[in-house]
């Protein structure tokens, strides 16, 4: 038999040496809103610079719509609408309007992994009052609701993509005043939809319009129509020729108060010029009582110049009495 060749030292030092690794690095599993993992090429600027690169900022917000109990068909109908345009938003049942309802619903908005909260609070079965609140911290603001006229009743004409992202537009008005300012702010991050959201569909269709007229904000949404063939692009050129065609809901919100905190806290802003509807109909029954008082007073005067100003007797009252 042949003998076993014996391995020499030089030949087991260079078996030990590993060659180097000249395969490109493997890539990183792939999400919807990125890669899971960073390449090494963009930890390492942030390695030399001694801070981690921070993660971007993503749009989380959610909107808890509910309202209270025994609200009417009609205000039920508005805050439908308002869900239906909001894909953000969830919905819940109804709430207890009383004293100790803030607790109550600042439990529901952490319940249902929300920030915001659209709260529809009806009284006498005929005030509407919005309260529109940044949960937990606050601020909070509360609104009378007027003119309210739902997509059902108005019959209008426009139609949208439902779940679309809809644009804002304020007008000048919210630049000039800080209370102004903080309202734009709130209505911003509640009514606009979030990029990434799963129910929102990227399309912009629609305008929402936020107008301040008499220190009300007045709300109007439309549709973007432009006129192009079914089968042709839409030009660039084209674009001027758009129009805006109006959807609805509608509705007026008048604001109240300014709270620093959740459904409550310190005031921050009082509006001067409003009036309770308990007033206004209090000074309507007034108008009404004091037509009446007048009424009466005229009826006492008419019998008083009846007593003092006799009527002399007529000669001429009995003269076909003798013909019967």
């Amino acid at each position: 038999m042949a003998k076993k060749r014996k391995r020499s030292s030089d030949a087991t030092a260079a078996a030990a040496v590993e060659k180097p690794d000249d395969s490109a690095p493997e890539r990183p599993a792939r999400t919807l809103f990125g890669f899971k993992g960073k390449p090494d090429s963009a930890v390492e600027p942030a390695s030399k610079d001694g801070a981690a690169a921070g993660a971007p900022f993503r749009n989380k917000e959610k909107v808890l719509v509910t309202c209270s109990r025994r609200i009417i068909y009609r205000y039920r109908h508005l805050m439908q609408n308002v869900v239906s345009l909001l894909p953000h938003a969830k919905k819940d049942s109804k709430v207890e309007s009383k004293q100790s309802k803030g607790g109550q619903l600042n439990e529901l908005v952490e319940l249902r992994s929300c920030s915001s909260c659209l709260f529809f609070e009806c009284r006498k079965q005929k005030d509407l009052y919005l309260w529109m609140v940044k949960s937990p911290t606050g601020p909070s603001v509360k609104f009378l609701v007027n003119a309210v006229h739902t997509m059902e009743e108005l019959k209008l004409t426009g139609n949208h993509l439902k779940g679309s992202r809809p644009l804002l537009t304020f007008s000048s008005n919210f630049d000039q005043q800080p209370h102004w300012k903080l309202l734009k702010g709130m209505i911003t991050q509640i009514f606009a939809t979030p990029k990434d959201h799963r129910k929102a569909k990227p399309f912009h269709d629609h305008v929402f319009v936020f107008s301040i007229v008499d220190d009300h904000i007045w709300f109007r949404n439309y549709q973007i129509s432009v006129p192009h063939n079914e089968i042709d692009k839409v030009d660039k050129g084209g674009l001027d020729k758009m129009t805006l065609v109006e959807v609805g809901p509608r509705f007026c919100l008048n604001p109240i108060k300014i709270f620093g905190g959740s459904f409550g806290g310190p005031t921050l802003y009082e509006n001067p010029f409003y009036v309770s509807p308990n007033q206004i109909r209090a000074l309507e029954k007034r108008k009404k009582a004091g037509k009446y008082a007048h009424k009466v007073k005229a009826k006492v005067r008419r019998r008083e110049h009846e007593r003092v100003n006799h009527l002399e007797p007529d000669e001429f009252a009995d003269i076909w009495k003798g013909e019967d």
